[in-house]
This record gives C-alpha cells, sequence and structure tokens, in this order.
C-alpha cells in the first residue's frame, strides 16, 4: 500500500473517529448527524467547524450512524490509502442506507476537491459532494439533496478562513484544542496535493485567534495547536489605515500573553519559513513550546530539487543549527519520504545521515505513493520497486527508533514540567502528559492532589522508546 506523509501531522489512532453529541446539549435537536474523519489535524479542525454550521442549523451529532439522518466523512487526499479507506466505509455504509434511505451521506475535504462531481459517479451512495471552502454552503445542499438532487459544492476561495465560526469541541479531552489560523497552501512541492485541494495560503484575522484562544483558556483549556498547512508563513492587515500587521512571531506573542498557564504550539512548518524572529520568540516565553515539526522530506540536495522543496541539505541543516543555538532545549521532528523518484542509494543514505546531524526527537515516515494532478506525477516517472521503497522507509524507521530512544535517555535524572491530559491508557492509577518538548511522560497519582489539566513537576527515572516514567517532586 503506497504511502505518502501530509502537511499537517497525521494521528493514526484517530482515523476514522467520530464526533460524540454534546455532554450536555443547549436544545433538544430534531435532526442528527454522523461525521468521521481522515487525514491530518486541519481536518479535525474542520469537522469541528462543520459540526457548529450542522447545530445553527437544527441537527445535533451522533454516534452511531444507523440513527442520523446525513452521514458526512471528512476525507484526506495526501494518501492513496487515505482514499482507499474512504471507499470501504461508503461499502460499509450502504448497508444504513438501504435501513433509512431518506439519510443523506455526504463526502466533504480534501477527496471530494480532488474528485469533485467524478465521485458521485463512481460512488452512487453519495449524495453530496463538499469541498474544504464550502462549508457555509451546507445548509442548502441538504435541502437540495433532500429533494433528491445531487448537491455539489468545491469552489476554492482567495478569502474564507471561517474565522467568525466558533468551532464545536464535540471530541476533546478539555485540555488541548486546535485552532486553526490560516488555510491552503502556495508551496508547490512536487508530491503534494494541497494546493489543488485547499487553494492558496489566506490568514485568519489575529484578533479573531486570539479571542478563540483566550475563550477556550476561560473554558479550562490548557494547551492551543495553531493549526495550518503552512503556519510560518502566517500573515494577516485589516487593511485599514494605519493597521499593524502581523506576522507568524507576532502572531505567537500575542497567544502566549494570554496566559503564562496557557501552552501553544503550532504545525506545520516549511523550513524556509522559520525565521529568527519567531525562534526568538520561542525562546522569549516559556509556555510557547519547545518543539518544532520541521518537514524534510529528504537529506538529498538533488531529490529536494525534483521535490521543489526551495532549499538544500546544507541549507536545511544550517537552520537546525540556528533553531539549536537559539533554543537549545528544542525538541524537532520531521517528515521523511522514502523512494522518491529516481531516489539512489546514495541519495537514500544522504536522508539517513540528515537525520542523524538533527538527532530528531520523532518523524512521520512513509514512502513515496504518486498522487494524480501533482507536478511530480506530470513530470516525473515512479520508478523506485515497491519492495525498494518498503526496504529503505525500513531502514529510516528503525534509525528513528534508535533516536528516539536515545533522546529520551538523556531525560532520565532530569525534572520536567508536564500538562496532565488525562489518565494513562495502561492504567487509570497513573497520569499521561506531555513536556513542552511534546514527549509523553507517565507518573502514578498516588499522594498527590492533581487533576487533568494540571502542571506537574515529574522526575524522570526511566524510559521506553517512545515513554518517559517518573515521579511527582514536590
Amino acid at each position: 500500500m503506497p504511502d505518502l506523509i501530509t502537511h499537517t501531522k497525521q494521528d493514526e489512532t484517530r482515523q476514522g473517529e467520530a464526533y460524540s453529541p454534546f455532554v450536555n446539549a443547549p436544545v433538544a435537536y430534531g435532526k442528527k448527524f454522523y461525521i468521521e474523519s481522515y487525514g491530518c489535524a486541519m481536518n479535525f479542525s474542520d469537522s469541528e467547524i462543520v459540526a457548529s454550521i450542522l447545530n445553527e442549523n437544527g441537527f445535533g451529532a451522533t454516534r452511531n450512524y444507523e440513527e442520523a439522518d446525513l452521514i458526512l466523512i471528512n476525507t484526506c487526499s495526501i494518501r492513496e490509502k487515505a482514499e482507499q479507506t474512504v471507499r470501504k466505509r461508503l461499502s460499509d455504509l450502504r448497508v444504513a442506507k438501504e435501513a433509512n434511505p431518506g439519510a443523506l451521506i455526504g463526502i466533504l475535504g480534501c477527496m471530494a476537491e480532488r474528485l469533485k462531481a467524478k465521485l458521485l459517479e463512481e460512488e452512487k451512495l453519495v449524495d453530496l459532494v463538499v469541498g474544504p471552502d464550502a462549508y457555509r454552503t451546507l445548509p442548502g445542499l441538504i435541502e437540495e439533496a433532500a429533494d433528491g438532487q445531487k448537491a455539489v459544492n468545491v469552489l476554492l476561495s482567495r478569502e474564507e478562513t471561517y474565522a467568525d465560526i466558533a468551532p464545536v469541541r464535540l471530541n476533546s479531552n478539555g485540555i488541548n484544542a486546535f485552532v486553526s489560523i490560516m488555510r491552503g497552501c502556495n508551496n508547490m512541492c512536487s508530491f503534494c496535493v494541497v494546493p489543488f485541494t485547499r487553494g492558496r495560503e489566506r490568514s485568519r484575522d489575529a484578533d479573531s485567534i486570539v479571542r478563540e484562544c483566550q475563550d477556550l483558556f476561560n473554558q479550562g483549556y490548557r494547551e492551543v495547536t495553531l493549526l495550518g498547512q503552512n503556519v510560518d508563513s502566517y500573515y494577516w492587515n485589516s487593511g485599514d489605515s494605519g493597521a499593524e500587521s502581523v506576522a507568524f512571531a507576532q502572531l505567537l506573542e500575542r497567544v502566549a500573553m494570554v496566559s503564562p498557564l496557557l501552552r501553544v504550539r503550532f504545525s506545520t512548518s516549511h523550513p524556509k519559513d522559520i525565521t529568527d524572529d519567531v525562534l526568538h520568540m520561542i525562546a522569549k516565553y516559556e509556555n510557547i513550546c519547545k518543539y518544532i515539526h520541521l518537514p524534510v522530506q529528504s537529506g538529498s540536495t538533488r531529490i529536494l530539487q525534483l521535490m521543489n522543496r526551495t532549499y538544500t541539505r546544507e541549507w536545511y541543516m544550517a537552520k537546525v543549527d540556528r533553531i539549536k543555538a537559539i533554543i537549545p532545549d528544542c525538541s524537532i521532528s520531521a517528515d521523511i519520504i522514502a523512494g522518491f523518484c529516481t531516489e539512489t542509494e546514495e541519495d537514500h543514505q544522504d536522508t539517513l545521515s540528515i537525520m542523524e546531524y538533527s538527532e530528531y526527537d520523532y518523524s512521520y515516515m512513509f514512502f513515496y505513493s504518486e498522487r494524480p494532478g501533482t507536478l511530480a506525477a506530470r513530470r516525473y516517472q515512479d520508478d523506485i520497486p515497491e519492495q525498494v521503497k518498503k526496504r529503505r522507509l525500513d531502514e529510516i524507521i528503525n534509525l528513528q527508533r534508535k533516536l528516539s530512544h536515545e533522546s529520551n535517555m538523556k531525560d532520565i535524572g532530569s525534572t520536567v514540567k508536564v500538562l496532565i491530559e488525562g489518565d494513562s491508557k495502561k492504567s487509570e492509577h497513573d497520569w499521561m502528559g506531555r513536556t513542552s518538548q511534546y514527549k509523553v511522560v507517565v507518573f502514578p497519582k498516588a499522594g498527590h492532589s492533581l487533576n487533568k489539566g494540571d502542571y506537574a513537576m515529574v522526575t524522570i527515572d526511566t524510559c521506553t522508546g517512545g515513554t518517559l516514567l517518573g515521579r511527582v517532586v514536590e
């Protein structure tokens, strides 16, 4: 199954996750919607916007698609596997449609944008196809579909940011929240469909972002992740005479100043846009997390040029040096693609060596899958045999495991500040939280009056490849 990493980090544990209804619904909804989400964090954030729009139009959420009047699948198009998963899911939903012929089924997001009306031809089950910039039109499209028409809106926008819509946090732990700050991407990486499925970059009103973060903090949230396909290129100006322009560094500062108790993360970065201003701002504020996701994709300058990544191997390594110089305790992660077109063994060894140089704490690793419509699909031959891609990917994964374990070993004996997110997956007697560097920490609850959302100082006693284990220090 060929695979490719997306621009924003993808949580494999959440793929296909269905939203739950309000714990205390403010009103009794006459109709029910069911929504599953696939892909990156941006897609999950978009589902929260869709939920808000539907709530305003009389729909309440359900986790049982069999009782839903409206079944939506928010899709990803970056991976071939993701599209295959959605098509299989549609076949599963056929039974629900047969049992309730009045139920409407809709495809949202990037797959809807890529395939457009073709989806209606290929998937006779589908009633609505809605692109990521057209969610405001959902109520009208639902009415069209309810009247027996197939409804499609995949128009991309140069202005839409959904800044005025308060997302419904239907599946949150109450501690961490995504806040979308911009949409689209101007970086025409040759392997990527994002510019075609999400359009050009446009930044959201800075004041609305800060208000949303303040509201989240007031509700008890203690960490926000600022989201965008390329957050570092964020730039907003109201257009008013004499108005202040806000670049990403200034936005980070504004959000950090909401409260010192509110942690601030961001995803995803393009190496060319991580400026010294951003790095100094991260270093300045304790509550801006010391963690940067810095996709490399390949360690070979030749392959990077074919990917249209706009930097060389040496330039990227210098950027890593700069991060470590300004933020010595910063954790770095990356996206890595194995087996891109024409990749040689020497190119592959360059990727392994840049991983060792950068000392990544984590990586999101996949082998290349050609995506229709991309520059790479038009210009290059996908000429690396799948078994070679898989072998190279295995070597990348094994090296990353080694680097992650070495990074965790360095933390043994240190005391770290942990934001408690909830119970450990393995035991309700232990807390699980994360450090500023995004490392998972598990420690016993016993003898300490701590709650979810609290900060705890934890001394690290031991570790596994992916988790730090410790004890609370009073």
